[in-house]
């Protein structure tokens, strides 16, 4: 799905140029296939109240660089979100990080994945604890429909938006489907 400047503006980005769209599908997963896990990191993510803004920080458990960074996410439909993010210093995620919001705390698993889609998969801590959600990245919308789903998946959950980082963060756990 291409996204036009008139939903483009009506989801709040009004220049389509600063902007790039994500496909994604989620799944509820038992567990994580660590035979495949190339890459680990603990998240935090802080969805800031009354706003679709998301504050991350990601430091990879092999030592690497922390990635810090202010997002921007609208939904153009379950599978399709329009985003921007911003790059930042430790000091101005410091300063950031004090806005009100809930937070989210997982560790990714980014996986060796096939057709060379981007897949991963998040342990949540905390309140979310025991929900395992794997999710894959595509390049177009072709992609998207024809890749199956993992043989370590349960359940897909795409369309479900209680599943959603910023639904999770805000009610909880959802019920089971």
């Amino acid at each position: 799905m291409d996204i036009d400047q008139a939903t483009a503006a009506a989801l709040g980005f009004p220049k389509l140029k600063y902007a790039w769209i994500e496909r994604e599908r989620r799944w509820l997963c038992a567990d994580i296939p660590m035979a495949l896990v190339l890459t680990v990191e603990d998240i935090t993510d802080l969805y800031v109240a009354g706003t679709r803004l998301r504050l991350r920080e990601a430091l990879p458990r092999d030592g690497g660089p922390a990635m810090r960074r202010l997002g921007r996410k609208a939904d153009a439909d379950a599978t399709t979100r329009l985003l921007t993010s911003i790059y930042l210093a430790p000091e101005e995620f410091a300063l950031l990080a004090g806005m009100p919001g809930r937070r989210l705390i997982k560790t990714r698993h980014h996986l060796r994945s096939p057709r060379g889609v981007a897949l991963s998969i998040d342990r949540f801590h905390g309140p979310l604890e025991g929900l395992i959600l794997a999710e894959a990245e595509f390049d177009d919308d072709a992609a998207l429909t024809a890749f199956p789903m993992p043989d370590f998946a349960l359940h897909e959950v795409t369309d479900d938006p209680r599943y959603g980082g910023g639904q999770l963060a805000l009610h909880g756990l959802p019920a089971r489907p």
